[in-house]
């Protein structure tokens, strides 16, 4: 890892000889400026005004622009003898908790390396106690020929710096604010807490690049002669929000969906409430198919209890004694006399000329009072 700086982290009487590198790589694309019509690099070259003439960077220096206009030379020797402890040196002048800096002040990161074996046993028990006491290191150091604010915090193994704002460098908030009163409800307030609930975590490792990809796919297509791929369909809800409450409920589905979650309430959803009235309808019908079959579970359950209790009777009327079989005959017996008898009568009152046909008590007196006689 390539160096930038070299100097040494003074804490306390503990000088800590250290190596700054970048810790951040940038992997946008960068382009050329050329001349449309036939393609040529574009270039900058440095010129005097005075000469009118190319100056190669050997021969460039720093000046001080005055109010007048006029300029006034710097050289590094001016620079070097500024009495200044921090031109080669990161010193540390107190130790807080990390809250207290506001991400607003935080800029680029550097890694400090030990510079030299020497170096390591006191850049291990600085890191060590940064560690154990869940602090931050504030440092004054001079870069690129200004004094900076640093935090140094360890990462992992290693002790990294941030570069920090100065407290006048930051810009008050109090423009940027909304110049009219706005009224949040708490009914917003709960569409916009299940949002961030389903959105939920990530992984910042997943998180990548894509117009840079982008990007790179066109190019390499032009590289190749060919069609780059067809341009996505831009995202649904961009630019002015109308409804700000159906937007956060189509937001919350569309999460959802991304997710994978909820994809049975979405088939019965046509949005907003329609969905609703779907969820509601399945669940009535749902209802109603359980009572239905509560319902006929009970009335298959009474008749199969009566063809339990009418199957026992006829087994007994099938199985019963003589008499009973007797029973039934002189039953059957009887009302076949008894339409018998009907018979006659309808018959004999038909004629209206024939007797009335005798009993079977009347005949057995004839019989008797005959033998008496005989």
């Amino acid at each position: 890892m390539q160096s930038i700086w070299n100097g040494a982290i003074s804490f306390g009487l503990v000088s800590i000889p250290v190596k700054l590198a970048n810790a951040t790589v940038s992997h946008a694309v960068s382009f050329r400026q050329i001349h449309t019509e036939d393609g040529g690099r574009i270039r900058y070259r440095k010129v005097c005004e005075l000469e009118e003439k190319e100056v190669p960077s050997s021969e460039i220096g720093k000046g001080f622009e005055d109010a007048d206009g006029s300029i006034i030379p710097i050289t590094e020797e001016d620079l070097a003898s500024l009495p200044l402890p921090t031109t080669r040196t990161i010193d540390i002048v107190a130790f807080v908790e990390s809250e207290r800096i506001d991400p607003l002040q935080m800029g680029n990161a550097y890694y400090l390396m030990v510079n030299g074996a020497p170096a390591a046993k006191p850049y291990a028990l600085l890191r060590e106690a940064l560690r154990r006491s869940e602090r931050v290191a504030i440092a004054k150091f001079a870069l690129r020929g200004r004094e900076r604010l640093g935090m140094l915090r360890v990462v992992d193994e290693v002790i990294a710096m941030h570069t920090l704002h100065w407290p006048d460098e930051i810009r008050s908030p109090e423009e940027a604010a909304p110049e009219t009163d706005v009224t949040v409800r708490d009914a917003e307030l709960d569409l916009a807490d299940a949002l961030m609930d389903t959105l939920g975590d990530v992984d910042l490792d997943s998180l990548h690049d894509d117009y840079r990809e982008a990007v790179e796919e066109m190019v390499t297509a032009k590289v190749e002669g060919r069609e780059p791929a067809p341009e996505k369909e831009p995202a649904q809800g961009e630019g002015t929000v109308i409804d700000l409450m159906s937007a956060l409920e189509s937001s919350v589905r569309e999460a959802k969906r991304s997710r994978g979650e909820g994809e049975g309430e979405d088939a019965g959803e046509k949005g907003g409430e329609s969905g609703e009235k779907g969820k509601d309808a399945e669940v009535t019908s749902l209802s109603s198919r359980r009572r239905t079959g509560t319902r006929a579970e009970s009335s298959t359950g009474s008749g199969s209890g009566a063809k339990k209790k009418s199957a026992p009777a006829r087994k007994k009327a099938a199985g019963g004694s003589g008499s009973g079989k007797s029973a039934a005959s002189s039953s059957r017996g009887k009302s076949g006399s008894g339409r018998s008898s009907t018979a006659k009568k309808t018959a004999s009152s038909g004629s209206g000329t024939k007797k009335t046909a005798s009993s079977p008590t009347t005949k057995k007196k004839t019989a008797s009072a005959r033998k008496r006689s005989a």
